[in-house]
């Protein structure tokens, strides 16, 4: 029995051995700590088809991408020019070109494996190279048509290129390592053993590939191996406020500079960071410690992404079992635009007004968070008030559009569609619109959920048809016609599951004309600032300053809508599950 055991221990190592000799130990994961506070990285690679499909996308949008990049270098000429110049750079490094011409000049590897992550907060981006030679080739002729090229730097036997900022107390690294590129943000006076760490001359302790907790997260939560990512906040926000990580004393440092020009304070003594501020980080962390999130679908036609928020188990419970009697919370969506929004004010008001308390009874003493007791403050009186009616009887509200037209002349638009209110008190929120408006006073509901016409005299001024109706715990209007029927049926829609907080749907054809909307806005209120100006020097030069902005929002509108023609529907949903908030997003393309 005893030789048995021993077999079948040999042979368990062997396996064991086995699957760890399959890790690559040069993969980028290798390289990220097993206690960083943030990373994203792929565990696969993507299949050529679905890469080929994902790269003729990307080859649509390029056009509209680049002419953004233009635009807002424009926007931003006046006040950084150095930066306008850089994005003008960068623009016309895809100008006119594929997303396989640009892989192929820079020379990253399509089927190769990335990770971004965080030495502490320091950012480290580490990506599989096919050719380092076009990398290197790529990254000269970048600096050399910006103008400035990168210091020259080594380490041990590793070199790379090295750009100071020096106003902002930051470097910026590129080095070749092997056939990975290696790029990071770290402070201008970092240690050589962060440098050495970044460069991968030091490995971690223990890596995110030994402990497996990428490949592990991405199977407990359902994403795809494409692209999974974890933020620790229980490590991030006490590194962000504690005053020992090496970038957040750099940028404690450049804001300190900026705060002692304005006041004339001390730099050192608005360097000093009070250990308060660690353990009012760690408080706040305690409440939402993790976020994660993956694609769950990914192909020629589906972006669907899930975001995953852990949460304190107070906050969990107080949501997760709860379902909200919201009429088409529940339901699929049947017009371009749905919004279902749950706002259980009974639970909601116990809740924040406990965190409230919570505050009250042990205020944030870190000067950076001492706002938030005000915040809270205001926050608990708020709940308050929204204990009277009709604010404290509120399940939650829908909103569903058939179609929106905007008035040329600026006037009310021509919309149909349905709004309604999930109350708890339907008739008593009816009689608080009577008193308020007396066009609805003559309005009379039962709570069977059968429409009724709205008075002439309402319609006459919507321009539209319109009626209005009583459900057992909701009241609804329809504009439009035949939007009576829909909102019949809106009101016998299903509520809520346990946990569900909101469902959004939006339709392609709707999302472009919103982008119309908006452009036209921005048009009318450029010209409308640029025409208003008195005719003096100051005021030629606003108006340039307005054409150019113009100008710009009309290229960045065009560059939206270019995206928005290949998107069929957009959709989101928002639950409260067993450990915290699952959000997930929907993205069907043409």
């Amino acid at each position: 029995m005893r030789t048995t055991k021993r077999v079948l221990a040999l042979a368990l190592s062997g396996l064991m051995l086995a699957a760890c000799s399959h890790k690559d130990k040069d993969a980028p994961l290798a390289f990220v700590p097993a206690d960083t506070p943030y990373v994203i990285a792929n565990l696969d690679v993507l299949d050529d088809s679905t890469r080929e499909a994902i790269l003729a996308q990307v080859d649509a949008e390029m056009p509209a991408q680049v002419a953004q990049m233009k635009a807002q270098a424009e926007q931003i000429q006046a006040t950084d020019p150095d930066m306008a110049k850089y994005l003008r750079t960068v623009a016309s490094e895809f100008d006119g070109k594929s997303a396989n011409q640009v892989i192929q000049e820079t020379g990253i590897d399509p089927k190769g494996y990335s990770a971004f992550y965080g030495l502490g907060l320091s950012p480290v981006l580490r990506m599989q190279l096919a050719d380092t030679k076009a990398f290197e080739s790529f990254v000269a002729k970048l600096q050399n048509d910006y103008g400035k090229k990168f210091d020259t730097a080594t380490v041990g036997s590793q070199s790379y290129q090295r750009y100071v900022a020096t106003a902002s107390h930051l470097q910026f690294i590129i080095a070749v390592t092997g056939k990975q590129a290696v790029l990071a943000m770290l402070p201008d006076d970092a240690a050589q053993p962060l440098v050495r760490q970044a460069l991968g001359l030091d490995r971690p302790a223990k890596s995110i590939q030994d402990s497996d907790a990428l490949a592990d997260l991405a199977k407990a939560k359902g994403y795809a191996k494409w692209a999974v990512g974890e933020i620790d906040l229980s490590r991030l926000l006490p590194l962000a406020s504690g005053g020992q990580d090496p970038l957040a004393v750099a940028l404690l440092k450049t804001r300190a500079e900026s705060e002692s020009a304005k006041t004339g304070e001390p730099v050192a003594n608005l360097l000093q960071v009070p250990a308060s501020c660690q353990t009012d980080a760690a408080r706040i962390a305690a409440r939402m410690p993790q976020m994660s999130f993956g694609y769950t679908n990914l192909d020629d036609k589906h972006r669907d992404m899930r975001f995953d928020v852990a949460l304190a188990n107070d906050i969990v419970t107080a949501f997760n079992g709860l379902k909200v009697e919201l009429p088409g919370l529940g339901g699929n969506a049947s017009a371009p635009f749905e919004l279902s929004v749950a706002l259980p004010m009974t639970q909601l008001r116990a809740f924040w007004g406990a965190q409230a308390d919570a505050v009250a009874a042990k205020p944030f003493t870190c000067p950076m968070l001492e706002n938030l007791n005000e915040s809270f403050s205001n926050l608990g009186q708020g709940m308050q008030k929204a204990a009277v009616p009709p604010i404290g009887d509120l399940l939650g509200l829908h909103i569903a559009l058939d179609s929106y037209t905007p008035n040329p002349n600026g006037g009310m638009p021509k919309v149909a569609g349905r709004v309604l209110v999930g109350t708890n008190n339907p008739a008593g929120l009816l009689a608080m619109a009577q008193v308020t408006s007396p066009l609805i006073a003559g309005v009379k509901l039962t709570g069977d959920g059968k429409p009724v016409a709205l008075p002439a005299q309402l319609t006459n001024a919507l321009g539209e048809t319109g009626w209005a109706a009583m459900g057992a715990k909701s009241l609804g209007v329809a504009v439009g016609d035949g939007e009576d029927s829909k909102l019949a049926d809106l009101l016998t829609q299903p509520g809520g599951d346990a946990g569900e907080l909101m469902r959004m749907h939006l339709d392609g054809s709707m999302y472009s004309s919103w982008i119309q909307l908006m452009e036209q806005h921005a048009e009318n209120a450029a010209s409308a600032a640029a025409a208003s100006s008195p005719d003096d020097a100051d005021a030629q030069d606003d108006q340039k300053n307005a054409a150019a902005s113009l100008a710009s929002t009309k290229t960045q509108f065009a560059a939206m809508q270019a995206e928005a023609a290949h998107i069929k529907a957009i959709g989101a949903n928002v639950q409260m599950g067993d450990q915290g908030l699952v959000i997930t997003t929907h993205t069907e393309l043409k």
